[in-house]
């Protein structure tokens, strides 16, 4: 079930992120809000329809400083990482900048990788 969990982030408005998750028809699925690898409580879902949930995080006081910060929406599941609110602001320096920018290429090498091995797999299951 964790695998069809989608999570698309809607808005970011006076310190409230929001994001529609889709998945499943069921009880709302178990995903966290993560920031330097502690969960925020905070986090809340609201049904919508079947299979489809409002996600709710007001951005807490310790997101908001100097450099990089991110907070990560994570199936606990899977170690799935649905989706990411990454802020900065005031003298952030280079190097997190560039810690950031490396992560992003890490993130998408590992998408490039998954994208391909899933074209292969198709390919092979069409010539059978």
């Amino acid at each position: 079930m964790t695998g069809d969990l989608t999570l698309v982030p809607t808005r970011l408005r006076d310190g409230l992120w929001e994001g529609l998750l889709s998945g499943p028809p069921g009880p709302a699925p178990p995903i966290e809000a993560r920031l330097r690898g502690q969960s925020l409580p905070e986090l809340s879902l609201a049904e919508e329809a079947p299979g489809r949930w409002r996600v709710r995080l007001p951005v807490p006081a310790e997101a908001i400083s100097d450099g990089v910060q991110s907070i990560a929406f994570t199936d606990p599941a899977g170690d799935r990482v649905l989706a990411r609110l990454t802020l900065v602001m005031g003298e952030a320096s280079e190097g997190e900048i560039w810690a950031e920018l490396e992560r992003l290429r890490g993130e998408i090498a590992m998408l490039a990788r998954a994208f391909r091995r899933h074209c292969r797999e198709t390919d092979n299951s069409r010539k059978d």
